[in-house]
């Protein structure tokens, strides 16, 4: 997985999608980890959008990312708030805890960022392996209309300081045999007008059908399945929605 977080991108990801903003997907997932006993793991905690709230609620959240950037305005948000946050820095591929959670949860289509089918297979095989008996699994995925719609875009933000980020995305190939994308982000810090940074990332997403991904889940030992959309769970998706949950069991 080459697709990472630097400095400009996260600075961009926390102003876009600061701690506790929520795209229906926080409600959700406090309902379906309700009554779960024991740690729950989030991987690719990012910023801590959905991770920060869960803790101040009382769930036992564990987290890691591959960015130190990210982590980093994870922690900050987790200190000022005065919580206690277990977070360290591995990858979905090679992540290792000594414990067995009761839930690992994976919002916001994260595990799309594993372009490999191989790779997703195989880390799905560790989530399993990570669970305790009867442990849940829920993920989220976006839909493949929306990796086919409009694309180069140009978005900005203000920063506290007066300063001007601006994001250009720009998709550059679409690889519908790997069922892939892979678009230019160029993030640009401005004062004054004047160019103070940039940064290039080259980022790659896959693509899943509903029942592909149900057959790799069965793969992988998990049982149990509820395929919901938008946020209604037990919901069957339907086109048009814009995000697929998958909810499934390590058997007792």
């Amino acid at each position: 997985m080459n697709n990472r977080y630097g400095k400009l991108a996260s600075w961009v990801y926390d102003l876009d999608k600061p701690v506790g903003r929520s795209f229906g997907d926080l409600e959700y997932y406090r309902q379906r980890l309700d009554g779960c006993e024991g740690p729950i793991l989030e991987p690719a905690v990012g910023n801590g959008r959905i991770f920060v709230p869960l803790l101040e609620a009382g769930f036992p959240m564990e987290g890691f990312d591959a960015s130190e950037e990210m982590l980093g305005y994870c922690r900050h948000e987790c200190r000022d708030r005065n919580l206690f946050a277990s977070l360290t820095r591995q990858t979905f591929e090679d992540f290792s805890y000594d414990t067995s959670f009761s839930a690992i949860i994976v919002p916001a289509g994260s595990f799309q960022l594993i372009t490999e089918a191989t790779s997703a297979a195989a880390v799905l095989q560790r989530f399993f392996d990570h669970l305790a008996p009867g442990g849940k699994l829920v993920l989220d995925l976006d839909p493949i209309g929306s990796f086919l719609g409009p694309t180069d875009s140009i978005r900005s933000w203000t920063t506290q300081d007066g300063d001007l980020l601006t994001l250009t995305d720009q998709r550059v190939e679409t690889d519908f045999v790997a069922q892939t994308t892979l678009a230019h982000l160029r993030y640009d810090h401005w004062r004054d007008g004047g160019l103070l940074k940039s940064e290039l990332d080259l980022f790659k997403l896959r693509w899943w059908g509903v029942e592909e991904f149900s057959l790799v889940l069965r793969g992988a030992g998990f049982t149990d399945m509820v395929v919901s959309g938008n946020y209604e769970h037990g919901r069957k998706p339907r086109n048009g929605d814009d995000i697929i949950s998958f909810e499934a069991r390590r058997p007792e």
